[in-house]
């Protein structure tokens, strides 16, 4: 199976899989494939927080164009997914130069399958764009072909709590993988200065409490599969033995009054009110913060949400960063370079993420009294903690390959990035003296040239003033140029001289002059003419 989620969102997604059950979890580029039975596709659905969708592979092939994509879905015995009385769709995602029309493959598809019923039954089942009862995704890379059914429906980012929203609301998954990012798992007290309709509130309470996300939702495409399991998902959907009480508080505010009536609509949906505290107030106004927590927002980035001052409005957080939430890690997601730097804070760990259609930076603040050399000396410095976090990461990834988590298809050795980085550091720990390497170079260059020598001594003698006099040239007369065959021609080129007469020459030379001879760069490639006196007395 195959879970598609946001970029640099795979790692986050891999972990919630394995927690969930799956085997042979692997990443690859926006998604993670992984293996498991009806029981682990229900549980990706309803608690994989930040996937997308869940595919189910089928068919698997290869083509070069629409008409073999034709010929090739054809093939398939459709009678195991559908009838003539169901409905199906079919959405494309293409990435090759030999097929320039995703739309045009789409219809291809579906004609396919259309014919195949028709030449079977005479009858067809139809097209339905919602809520189709077989749902397929056609996936081209190159050449390669995979056929799947989609068992989510709608995207998994539609949670079911949302009922209204602001301007520009944040995704939902995008929401919480930025938590999960962060480490925080509820176990502090949490705060979104900035906090819009309310998602990363809903988000962070959710995770707090491990509440599955997927409860909230009315439908799932599975649901319409011939091999559904209503037992078995009613089971699982009403399991709540993993939720957890949170014993911390979540803080949420906003200038606009609107946006926090929003909020609280979509809180009392999600039926998150008595950890969530909602109040009008601008960030400027925070005076305390709690003790014990994180501070994750997404202000406005001046493209869809507008400032009258943009990057006073980034001076003032920073201000208001550095004097109000001490002790607090700051995580801040932005566009805009200018907006970082007026923070005017060292970030601790920057990672790309995308916002829509916006490539944006999710960048991590570690809050501090004092000056940062006192910071450093209390043990807190920020290449040791990427360092730790470096080797952390490590070991986590070791422990996945003991526990069937594998990453681009390796599972008993780390990818060639951390070989690089492991050599890189094992030189460094025993560098070898200056003075030594000086000396080993020495000696390779004396032994080179040694070689060098060598080997010129066993060729024959060679001069650049020979190859430049190893060259002559012959005049040719037109009929002797079209006597020639094609071939011959090849070799020959025309010029035109001074006085309008054409020369045809060969840059064929069999001929070797003599080599004390000096001749000119115009004598190598044109036969010069006659002296005057020799041309009287002919």
């Amino acid at each position: 199976m195959i879970a598609k989620t946001f970029r640099e969102l795979e790692d986050v997604l891999a972990d919630e899989l394995i927690g969930l059950g799956a085997e042979n979890v692997e990443i690859g580029n926006r998604m993670v494939s992984f293996e498991g039975d009806l029981e682990m596709l229900y549980k990706a659905n309803m608690g994989c927080r930040t996937a997308l969708r869940i595919l189910k592979p089928i068919y698997t092939f290869v083509a070069a164009s629409t008409d073999e994509v034709y010929e090739k879905i054809k093939e398939i015995e459709w009678e195991e997914y559908l009838t003539p009385d169901r409905t199906f769709s079919v959405d494309s995602t293409v990435n090759s130069d030999d097929f320039r029309h995703s739309k045009f493959l789409t219809y291809r598809v579906k004609d396919a399958i259309a014919d195949y019923f028709n030449e079977k039954y005479e009858k067809r089942p139809s097209v339905r764009m919602n809520k189709a009862d077989l749902m397929l995704n056609l996936h081209i890379s190159d050449r390669n072909c995979t056929l799947s059914i989609d068992s989510s429906g709608e995207p998994l980012y539609k949670r079911g709590y949302r009922v209204g929203q602001t301007e520009a609301p944040l995704n939902e998954v995008l929401a919480a993988g930025m938590i999960l990012k962060s480490g925080w798992k509820g176990d502090s007290n949490f705060i979104d200065p900035m906090c819009g309709s309310g998602t990363l509130l809903i988000e962070a309470a959710l995770i707090a409490c491990n509440i599955a996300p997927g409860v909230y939702r009315h439908d799932y495409a599975f649901e319409r599969w011939y091999d559904f399991d209503e037992e078995l998902f009613d089971r699982l959907y009403n399991d709540d033995s993993n939720e957890r009480e949170f014993l911390y508080k979540i803080y949420g505010s906003d200038i606009s009054p609107q946006a926090i009536r929003i909020a609280e609509e979509n809180v009392k949906s999600a039926g998150l009110a008595k950890y969530i505290d909602l109040q009008v107030m601008p960030f400027q106004k925070y005076e305390v913060a709690p003790e014990n927590g994180i501070l994750i927002t997404n202000p406005p980035y001046g493209e869809r949400i507008s400032s009258d001052d943009l990057l006073g409005l980034y001076q003032m957080l920073g201000e208001r960063l550095k004097h109000v939430f001490r002790g607090y890690d700051a995580w801040i997601i932005s566009y805009r370079d200018e907006c970082f730097d007026k923070i005017g804070l060292k970030p601790a760990v920057k990672i790309g993420l995308m916002n829509g259609a916006l490539e944006c930076q999710y960048r991590k603040y570690e809050i501090f009294d004092g000056k940062y050399k006192d910071f450093k000396t209390e043990g807190n410095d920020f290449r040791e903690r990427k360092r730790e976090r470096t080797a952390h990461r490590r070991l986590s990834r070791d422990s996945r390959f003991d526990n069937g988590f594998r990453r681009n298809g390796h599972s008993e050795r780390p990818s060639s990035r951390f070989d690089r980085r492991e050599n890189r550091d094992t030189r460094f720990e025993k560098p070898v003296p200056s003075s030594n390497r000086f000396r080993d170079r020495n000696e390779r260059n004396v032994s080179f040239k040694k070689h060098r020598s060598e080997k010129d001594s066993e060729r024959p003698s060679f001069k650049r003033q020979d190859s430049i006099n190893r060259t002559s040239s012959r005049s040719m007369t037109e009929e002797e140029w079209r006597s020639l065959t094609s071939e011959e021609r090849m070799s020959r080129a025309r010029f035109t001289i001074s006085d309008g007469t054409e020369k045809f020459i060969s840059f064929k030379r069999p001929s070797i002059p003599d080599p004390d001879k000096k001749i000119s760069k115009r004598e190598r490639f044109i036969k010069p003419k006659n002296n005057s006196e020799e041309t009287k007395n002919e």
